[in-house]
C-alpha cells in the first residue's frame, strides 16, 4: 500500500473518531498530500442579540442586559462560542467617531468568553447603508457608502486584532442584500483584501447574496486560495413555521395552526383566508419533514465540501408562538442534520423572541435540553 493512501486512510480515521468539530479547512501542496489545516475549534453556539445590535438600550440598561453571569451560565450548559452581532451605529457615532462605551462592553465580552473558554464570533450586522429587511441599502449604490464599510472594519480589526486568531472570528456582514450576487462578491473580495493586509491569518465568515440563503450558496463567489474562511448560512426553513405569527412579516395576519413534521397548514384552516395573504400561505404550504430539511441544506453542503472550506449555520430558529411538540421536533430535526454534517452552528438566539431563556430569564428547559443534551 502506497504512503499516500496509508495517509488518506489515517485522516479518515481521524475525522471520524473525533467526537468534536473543528472548523478548519485544508489545501494541497505540490505533491498532492492534505496541508496542515487551520483550526477554529467551534461547535455549537448562540446569538447574543438585541444587545450591541437592533436594540435601544443604552448606559446601564445595556450594560446589565449582557454580563459576566450571562457568559458563565452559557459557558456551563455547553455552548462552545458565541456569535456577537454589533451595529454600525452602536459603535460609531453619524460622523464616524467611536463610541467608547460600545467597543468597552464588546472586549469586555470577548474577555469574558476567554475566561470561559468560549470562542467569539463578531459579527457586523447592520450599518446604516444596509438593513437586511428595509427596502433603501444605500450600500448597493453609492461609493461612498462601501468606503465607509470598508473602514468599519479596518476600525474593528485594529480594535480587534490583539486576540488570538482562533479565538475570535469576524463575519463581514450579516444577511446582505443586495440586487445581483455579484456585487456582494465584488464587496467580499475588498473587505478581505482590507483585512488580509494586517490579518492574513484572522477566520472569517462569509455568506451568500440575499439573507445568507441556501438556495443561493452557489452565487457565492470566494477568493482563491485564502484557507481562513468560513462560509456560513441561515435557516428558518419552512418560514411558515418558524416565523408563525412574527409581527414583521407579511404572514403575519395569519393566525390559525401549524403543523411539523407533515403538512405545515390543515387544507380547513386556508377556507377563511383570501387575498395575498391567502395566495402566500397556499403557495408555501407544503409536507415538511426531516429529509426535506436535509434537501434546503444541500447546496451549502456541495459547495463547501467543493470548495474544502468548513460550513457554519450562523443562525437557525423557531419561535414560540408554534405548539411545543411541532417547535422542538423542528429543532431536534435540524440540529440532527447540521451536526451529521459536521456543521457548527449557532442558535437565534439568547434572549430575545427566539430565545433560550423568557422575559424572566428563566430557560425554557426543554428547549435547552433539545439544543445541547
Amino acid at each position: 500500500m502506497s504512503t499516500s493512501v496509508l495517509l488518506i486512510l489515517l485522516l479518515a480515521f481521524t475525522h471520524f473518531a473525533d467526537p468534536t468539530h473543528v472548523v478548519s479547512s485544508s489545501s494541497q501542496t505540490s505533491e498532492g498530500l492534505l496541508a496542515p489545516a487551520p483550526r477554529f475549534a467551534i461547535n455549537r453556539g448562540v446569538n447574543i442579540s438585541h444587545w450591541l445590535s437592533q436594540s435601544e438600550r443604552r448606559g446601564s440598561e445595556r450594560r446589565e442586559w449582557f454580563t459576566r453571569k450571562d457568559v458563565a451560565y452559557l459557558a456551563g450548559i455547553g455552548y462552545d462560542h458565541l456569535r456577537i452581532p454589533v451595529d454600525e451605529e452602536q459603535l460609531w457615532d453619524e460622523d464616524g467617531y467611536r463610541k467608547a462605551e460600545a467597543f468597552e462592553l464588546l472586549h469586555q465580552a470577548i474577555g469574558w468568553c476567554r475566561e470561559h473558554k468560549l470562542r467569539a464570533i463578531v459579527d457586523l450586522h447592520i450599518l446604516r447603508s444596509h438593513h437586511f429587511n428595509e427596502k433603501e441599502k444605500l450600500l448597493w449604490t453609492q461609493p461612498a457608502a462601501q468606503e465607509r464599510f470598508l473602514q468599519c472594519w479596518r476600525e474593528l480589526s485594529h480594535e480587534l486584532r490583539k486576540y488570538p486568531n482562533d479565538w475570535v472570528a469576524y463575519e463581514l456582514m450579516n444577511e446582505p442584500v443586495a440586487d445581483n450576487a455579484e456585487e456582494w462578491n465584488q464587496l467580499v473580495a475588498k473587505t478581505l483584501d482590507v483585512l488580509r493586509e494586517t490579518e492574513p491569518k484572522r477566520f472569517v465568515v462569509v455568506g451568500s447574496n440575499r439573507w445568507q440563503s441556501t438556495e443561493t450558496f452557489d452565487q457565492l463567489r470566494v477568493p482563491a486560495k485564502d484557507r481562513y474562511l468560513i462560509l456560513s448560512f441561515h435557516f428558518y426553513e419552512p418560514f411558515l413555521l418558524t416565523h408563525h405569527q412574527a409581527s414583521w412579516t407579511d404572514i403575519a395576519g395569519y393566525k390559525g395552526p401549524v403543523n411539523y413534521p407533515g403538512q405545515l397548514i390543515p387544507d380547513e384552516a386556508l377556507t377563511s383566508l383570501s387575498g395575498d395573504l391567502a395566495s402566500r400561505m397556499k403557495r408555501s404550504n407544503r409536507v415538511f419533514t426531516a429529509d426535506s430539511l436535509a434537501a434546503r441544506m444541500a447546496k451549502p453542503i456541495r459547495v463547501a465540501q467543493q470548495l474544502g472550506l468548513p460550513l457554519y449555520c450562523g443562525e437557525w430558529g423557531c419561535l414560540s408562538t408554534v405548539p411545543e411538540a411541532d417547535r422542538l421536533r423542528w429543532y431536534a430535526d435540524v440540529r440532527g442534520i447540521l451536526e451529521k454534517n459536521k456543521i457548527a452552528w449557532a442558535n437565534w438566539d439568547y434572549k430575545g423572541s427566539f430565545g433560550i431563556v423568557d422575559k424572566d430569564r428563566q430557560p425554557y428547559e426543554s428547549l435547552v435540553k433539545v439544543l445541547l443534551k
